[in-house]
């Protein structure tokens, strides 16, 4: 125990965790607090670890060994049963760090201040307290940074957790930087579900500090009800951009949830060319093609050569599943197009020149989706033929958009399918 004297909770984020044999468990994503009302120092319960298929378990305190600058060592197995925080617990990272607080020192005048990192050290045992609190002066404000309370303008100070009032509870405009800095290397659906499992509350707060790109990509991962919920906080304007920035099929799942006059008051705010897409989405029934589509699929002419289709699907925004087929048309080249001629697959682009025309090796016997084909239709079709995208077009011929079969997962599984948990059999104790 003498190398684990005191460690302070931001900088266990994202360490590497480690068995007693050395092999690698998964890395640190939060810290486990209790707030007895009997004492004054909280308790650090243990560590939420994010191990193999981005599952976050809980590794009681009492199973570490060793805390430093680079790694973390537990004791025997870690338990696999998936964490879910319980009422009394808090979530340091999640929910402490960027509070707002009130710090009285001895002798000094009170003043309010940002959390910016907590203090933990070794009790009797294996057992862990919160001593510390490392704040900084002022408090963020409605539009960002901090607001001046006393002192130089953004002071620090390491003061007694004693001595600060608030470190556990819940406050209006708290800030999210330090846990979005834990979660950069985060894909959007991973950063959905730590958004989905905090409070309503803190859900909100977290997502919306998100720039507008990433909060789009965020929101087509979360179920519909957060969905509405983070976009009814937004002001209407940026409510707008971020539908702007989501995928147009996902941004129109979200509007039809919406009342009437609140999807026509968004739609109005949006880019013409922005909404158009998703007023044509919505005329169409939720399970057809035409609602399942998104209007965004990869268009090239049929002059167009292999090598331009090929850089096309290798751009880094555009979904794996559309990449797998360029649809040729005659221009316009946006959906709705001129006359579709055919699609082209990625592997057959791979063994042809790349001076070669996209419409000289179309594939015209795959008949397209029609946008009022159902579900069940759209189903058997990219099952039966080996397909991950298929164009839509309509009866004269026009290309509308691609159906795609994560679009089509979505509205197959289960409306909670993002909301379910594993069940395993082994408890977990903590407390």
């Amino acid at each position: 125990m003498a190398t684990m004297t005191r460690v302070f909770v931001a900088r266990l984020a994202g360490l590497s965790v480690f068995d007693p044999l050395g092999d690698r468990v998964g890395r640190v994503r939060d810290v486990v607090l209790a707030f007895p009302a009997t004492r004054r120092r909280p308790r650090v319960l243990g560590l939420v670890v994010e191990v193999a298929g981005r599952r976050r378990v809980f590794v009681p305190i009492t199973r570490v060994t060793n805390m430093d600058a680079g790694q973390v060592v537990t004791t025997g197995l870690v338990n696999m049963r998936r964490f879910e925080q319980r009422p009394t617990e808090t979530l340091a990272l999640a929910e402490v760090l960027d509070r707002g607080v009130q710090v009285q020192e001895a002798g000094q005048e009170a003043y309010e201040a940002t959390v910016e990192d907590i203090l933990m050290e070794p009790e009797r045992g294996r057992e862990w307290a919160v001593t510390k609190v490392y704040v900084r002066k002022g408090v963020p404000s409605q539009g960002g940074g901090l607001r001046r309370i006393t002192g130089r303008r953004g002071e620090t100070r390491l003061v007694d957790v004693a001595d600060v009032t608030g470190l556990h509870l819940s406050a209006s405009g708290q800030g999210a930087a330090r846990l979005l800095e834990s979660y950069d290397d985060s894909r959007p659906a991973d950063l959905a579900e730590v958004i989905h499992e905090l409070t309503p509350q803190r859900r909100v707060e977290v997502a919306t500090s998100l720039d507008d790109d990433k909060l789009a990509d965020v929101m087509e991962e979360l179920p519909a009800d957060d969905q509405i919920e983070i976009l009814a906080s937004l002001d209407v304007e940026r409510a707008a951009d971020v539908l702007e920035a989501m995928e147009p099929d996902d941004a129109a799942d979200l509007l039809s949830e919406l009342p009437q006059d609140r999807q026509e008051e968004l739609l109005q705010l949006m880019e013409p060319g922005e909404a158009a897409p998703l007023r044509r989405l919505l005329t169409y029934d939720d399970e057809s093609a035409g609602g399942l589509m998104t209007t965004e699929p990869i268009i090239l002419g049929p002059e167009a050569t292999i090598a331009e289709a090929l850089a096309t699907v290798r751009q880094e925004d555009v979904a794996p599943a559309l990449a797998t087929v360029v649809c040729v048309c005659r221009p316009p080249l946006e959906t709705p197009t001129g006359r579709y001629l055919g699609i082209v697959h990625i592997q057959r682009l791979l063994r042809e020149p790349p001076h070669s025309p996209v419409g000289s090796i179309l594939d015209k016997e795959l008949e397209p989706l029609d946008p009022e084909d159902t579900l069940g239709t759209v189903t058997r079709v990219l099952a039966n033929y080996n397909q991950v995208c298929m164009p839509v077009v309509d009866a004269d011929g026009h290309l509308l958009g691609a159906v795609s079969v994560d679009d089509v997962l979505d509205h197959i599984l289960p409306e909670d399918w993002r909301e379910e948990r594993h069940e395993e059999s082994d408890e977990v104790i903590r407390g």
